[in-house]
């Protein structure tokens, strides 16, 4: 198995520059494929000072070839709830290399009160190969996304590197405008001085584990263990499990993603997913099932406090096979199990009536779903009468595609993709019934969504467009289906770069990761302030302007109507 990020591997290099100190470890990114055009490459020639420095964009990525535009803005201003986590991106640039750059947050200070510099966090921002935008497999960039955790990074010349700062607001911080700024150097000198301030509003934002937003983006526990070295399911496998996993608990996530039997997606991802169950067919002709794996992972997840709903995956694998231990013949087998045939309900009765009783003793039946992704109504028709007949207690989840909701609406977690809307008055009416109702993309559209060509607007955009459908969430695939090597390359197969993954392995996030989570913080925030009767009226026109507009048009102007959408968010959080 290949390890990531670990020093001791042929994939970690020193980095060396040309003022002398001790070169930082880490790996080696990809030679930028695209060609410097003969005005940017004469634009090094002006750069004057060993380190520069500027507040850039968050909504947008920077190349790491190209001398970056920055904002022309002394101080950067940032607008964020009690209890809110909001991102700034600084841009440092050198012409000759710097060795030993360092950032360090000042100290928040406000008129009556004072904020530690430890609610703050500078991340380096690395490059990985992505597709061009719009391009998929037809050409390579550079983007700019996975957040190291490096604490000193080395520059070699002509080259950006953009830094992600992210502000923790205490639950408890005093409403007020605070004063601080970020230092940057060099080997202790050349340093740039950044100000920014921070605007603390009156609100408090709930923390994640009490937010509403249903978010349920896919776990690979499998992909975890193979890019760190470990042995699948074992002691440091679950180990290591445990900060991946809370990286994903802190963004709200209600759902865990759990399999039946073998890998349900049939290998569509670098990564099969391992099984959780293991089935047995007996001599006598009876089955008995090993529920170790599922359990502790379950329990693992709910420890994280995610512990909405157990969607288990699949009655319906995309490839309708099941693997199970012939007992008489001592050997694996694998069946095909296509809904409708004589071997389906053979096969699924007696697991659904046992899988059944094991929830029921661990008290777990009233949170799990049966769930399926994407399957023709023939394939529902049969996986729900069999599921009806032996566990009707447990609930149907479905990743829906075929408008199945309207069919069956008694599924408890319905979620539909992006490009087919589900109607209005279904929403409602499943709400009133406790039942959630979200939209999802995944290798489509190609416009917004959260590849790493995409603008890192593109993922908060998400987050507005729920909030205008009155969506109850979102879900995504995948979390973690990481790639040979994801943080050199993001590409895999015939999907666009990066759509199998949000974060990186040894728990490192991501550009589009963190505006995921500003998108889900809007909704948190717009559902409290009409709880709490403020007028939202400058909010509802913002949304009506995202409804009246085409999401999939990427010529329309996306990051001004997320702007604006933002500081009308900010005026009326004011009030």
């Amino acid at each position: 198995m290949k390890k990531f990020f670990v020093a001791a591997t042929a994939a970690m290099i020193m980095v060396g520059c040309s003022t002398p100190s001790e070169p930082v470890v880490t790996f080696a990114e990809a030679e930028d494929p695209v060609a410097l055009s003969e005005e940017a490459a004469a634009k090094w020639g002006e750069v004057k000072k060993t380190l520069n420095g500027a507040w850039g964009c968050a909504d947008l990525k920077y190349g790491r070839s190209e001398v970056p535009a920055t904002l022309d803005i002394e101080s950067m201003p940032v607008v964020a709830w009690k209890g809110e986590r909001a991102s700034a991106q600084i841009l440092l640039w050198t012409a000759e290399g710097a060795n030993g750059v360092k950032c360090e947050v000042k100290e928040f200070k406000s008129a009556n009160a004072t904020l530690p510099a430890s609610i703050a966090k500078t991340r380096f921002v690395r490059y990985t190969i992505a597709d061009e935008l719009f391009k998929v497999h037809q050409g390579t960039t550079l983007a700019a996304d996975m957040l190291d955790s490096l604490a000193v990074f080395d520059m070699a010349a002509k080259t950006t590197r953009p830094v992600w700062l992210t502000i923790e607001v205490p639950q408890d911080a005093q409403e007020g405008v605070y004063k601080s700024e970020v230092v940057v150097s060099h080997n202790g000198s050349g340093k740039v001085k950044l100000p920014l301030t921070l605007e603390v509003q009156k609100h408090t934002l709930a923390t994640p584990d009490k937010w509403a937003y249903h978010l349920d983006l896919w776990q690979h526990p499998t992909s975890v263990a193979r890019a760190m070295g470990l042995e699948v399911w074992s002691d440091a496998h679950f180990e290591a499990l445990v900060p991946q996993m809370q990286l994903l608990a802190n963004a709200g996530q209600k759902v865990i993603t759990a399999t039946l039997n073998k890998d349900p997606w049939n290998h569509q991802c670098y990564d099969g997913y391992e099984a959780m169950i293991k089935w047995t067919l007996k001599k006598d002709g009876s089955w008995s099932y090993d529920y170790a794996v599922f359990d502790r992972w379950v329990e693992l997840m709910l420890g994280l406090g995610i512990n909405k709903m157990i969607n288990c995956y699949s009655m319906v694998p995309w490839n309708c096979e099941l693997e199970y231990m012939d007992e008489a013949k001592g050997e694996m087998v694998t069946v095909k199990a296509e809904p409708g045939t004589p071997i389906f309900p053979k096969i699924w009765e007696p697991f659904l009536n046992d899988f059944k009783k094991h929830l029921e003793a661990k008290g777990w039946l009233a949170i799990t779903n049966i769930a399926m992704d994407e399957r023709s109504p023939e394939a529902m028709d049969a996986a729900v009468k069999v599921l009806e007949k032996c566990a009707p207690e447990m609930g149907f989840a479905l990743a829906d595609n075929h408008k199945s909701y309207k069919k069956y609406t008694m599924m408890r977690d319905v979620c539909v993709a992006q490009g087919q809307p589900a109607d209005h008055a279904d929403i409602v009416a499943r709400r009133q019934q406790g039942y959630n109702t979200t939209f999802y993309v995944c290798c489509g559209p190609l416009y917004p969504n959260t590849f790493t060509y995409s603008n890192p607007f593109e993922a908060e955009l998400l987050g507005w467009y729920g909030l205008s459908c009155d969506y109850d969430g979102m879900l995504r695939w995948a979390y973690n289906s990481w790639p040979e090597n994801p943080q050199y390359d993001s590409r895999y197969g015939n999907w666009s770069s990066a759509d199998t993954y949000l974060v990186y392995p040894y728990n490192r996030s991501s550009i589009r990761f963190e505006r995921l989570i500003d998108g889900i913080e809007v909704a948190e925030k717009v559902r409290a302030l009409r709880k709490a009767g403020v007028d939202t009226s400058e909010v509802e026109a913002a949304l009506d302007k995202i409804r009246a507009t085409n999401l999939n048009d990427s010529q329309q102007p996306w990051q001004q109507i997320v702007a604006e959408a933002r500081e009308a968010l900010n005026i009326v959080s004011r009030k």
